[in-house]
């Protein structure tokens, strides 16, 4: 796309917007729009009256909200924030401001809603700006970089004050211009999303292809005439004939792992061998990982003499079964686990590579034996229960062989549907940015 530029600039005096179109006047966001305006409003109404309620995962990164929940007006006049319809709602906490939640707010229950105090609310002066102006200026990145340099606190605790917003500065067009930026913005982002959202779609299906190519591979071969016989495992169905049914312990030896006491700090000097954590997990989340060799932590030769833990033979095949579940690599080199993984050296008759494979095959069990709410764990005699169908050895090479080369190719495709994501994202980034600052005239098109 295409689009001109006016045909006379001005200079501001913002670093954020070095010039503007010369029409356009400057004006802090104070004298254009109220913020937080008073819950006095709603004094007359009365306290058993219903009305929306926005926690913050109601908020999207994408300026929608859901309107699923309500609150009694009396639960929630005291210690929440106040907005009605027609409203702009920012949050300000980090990591919420930083992911781009804010929206427009529409469709609230009687007009009036509340929601978590993490929120900024910023309501337009009428004949000054509008709500719709007001939205794609707070999503822009032009507002978003210099607010995120304008924010107090530390660490998740990080917030944008309300009076940088108040003061924020900017050079703003006639409300009617104002109207046909947002049409057009509206108009041409939902054109974008569109293509977004066709690439999401092909990363689900391209990893539902995955997980079914792996999951085939490791339970019917690659003969498709092969005799078949039932396995008596669930996840497994029918298998060859000639393959092995067992638990996974009677092909490989089952080791956990351990963390030495932090009580005792000299178990922690000295440290030379590599200690696979939660910590190192994000190494192997994306499932296209087979080795590691590197690890967040180090523990000593003493810590590990003073543990359950064991240093484990390079070749061994780890499963996370805590927290993170699920996930599963081979060691590349000699190392120790947390108790958090299980870890299975592979005998003769089984290659650790196909064994990473059957790991990444049976998802569908693990999501079945996990535990808990909010920290799943698969408990040890529930993995000491899983089984495996093992072929011969050179099957397992060609099965090993065949899913490399069909994971490289799926992978492929997902990196080039990524990278699509990534650039439809800045595309639209920098159109909103380039329409809110003035460098495109959108008149015409709008």
């Amino acid at each position: 796309m295409s689009l001109p530029k006016y045909t006379e600039y001005k200079k501001t005096g913002l670093p954020w917007q070095l010039e503007a179109p010369s029409h356009w006047n400057g004006s802090r966001v104070r004298f254009v729009a109220e913020l937080n305006p008073s819950k006095r409003e709603v004094s007359a109404i009365d306290r058993d009256t219903a009305v929306s309620f926005l926690p913050m995962d109601a908020i999207g990164d994408d300026g929608s909200i859901r309107l699923d929940e309500t609150r009694l007006l009396s639960q929630v006049e005291n210690g929440y924030t106040y907005f009605r319809d027609d409203d702009v709602v920012i949050a300000k906490i980090t990591p919420c401001f930083e992911n781009g939640k804010s929206a427009v707010i529409r469709g609230l229950l009687g007009g009036v809603g509340f929601g978590t105090t993490e929120l900024i609310v910023v309501r337009p002066r009428p004949a000054k700006t509008t709500s719709e102006y007001l939205g794609w200026l707070f999503a822009s990145p032009t507002f978003r970089n210099v607010a995120e340099g304008a924010m107090y606190g530390a660490g998740g605790q990080k917030r944008v004050p309300d009076d940088f917003v108040r003061d924020f500065s900017m050079a703003f067009p006639p409300i009617e211009e104002q109207s046909a930026i947002a049409a057009f913005l509206d108009r041409e982002t939902g054109k974008i999303d569109a293509l977004i959202a066709e690439q999401e779609k092909l990363l689900t299906l391209l990893a539902e292809k995955r997980q079914a190519t792996i999951s085939h591979a490791v339970t019917r071969g690659l003969n498709p005439n092969a005799p078949m016989k039932d396995s008596g495992v669930a996840w497994l169905g029918e298998v060859p004939a000639h393959w092995v049914i067992g638990k996974i312990h009677s092909f490989a030896k089952r080791e956990s792992g351990h963390t030495p006491s932090r009580q005792h700090p000299e178990y922690w000097e000295n440290c030379t061998i590599p200690w696979f954590s939660l910590a190192d997990v994000w190494q192997i989340r994306s499932g296209d990982v087979k080795y590691v060799n590197e690890t967040k932590e180090l523990v000593s030769e003493l810590g590990l003499a003073n543990s359950s833990a064991r240093l484990l033979p390079k070749g061994t095949v780890m499963l996370s079964r805590t927290a993170s579940v699920g996930y599963s690599a081979i060691m590349g080199c000699e190392m120790a686990t947390t108790q958090d993984f299980v870890n299975w050296i592979c005998k003769p008759r089984l290659m650790p590579e196909f064994l990473l494979y059957v790991l990444r095959g049976m998802k569908s069990e693990f999501d079945r034996l996990m535990i808990g709410s909010t920290h799943q764990t698969i408990y040890m005699p529930d993995i000491a229960k899983l089984a495996m169908a093992c072929p011969t050895r050179n099957e397992q090479i060609s099965i090993v062989e065949y899913l490399d080369s069909m994971l490289g190719r799926l992978d492929a495709l997902r990196d080039e549907a990524e990278r699509a994501i990534e650039l439809f994202k800045e595309r639209r980034s920098a159109l909103i940015a380039s329409a809110v600052t003035g460098k495109i005239d959108v008149r015409r098109g709008a």
